[in-house]
């Protein structure tokens, strides 16, 4: 078994919630922003909160595999 690379899920997470901050930000159904600074907050925003979930759920997985699933035999 080999353990999830977290930073590599933080990359990857972040990349999502870029992706997501646009397709909500730049879709033709939302409504316009007011200014640039609502936009730059909201793909901050996005681009943080889906990094660090991926992280945490990267460093979840591989405490419950290492330490509930298979732990070491002595």
């Amino acid at each position: 078994m080999q353990p999830w690379n977290t930073a590599r899920a933080v990359i990857y997470g972040a990349a999502i919630g870029f992706a997501a901050a646009a397709v909500k930000s730049l879709a033709p159904w939302s409504e316009l922003h007011s200014g640039g600074l609502a936009v730059i907050k909201e793909f901050v925003g996005a681009t943080l909160a889906f990094a660090l979930l991926c992280g945490i759920a990267a460093a979840l997985r591989n405490f419950v595999a290492r330490h509930l699933i298979w732990p070491k035999t002595h």
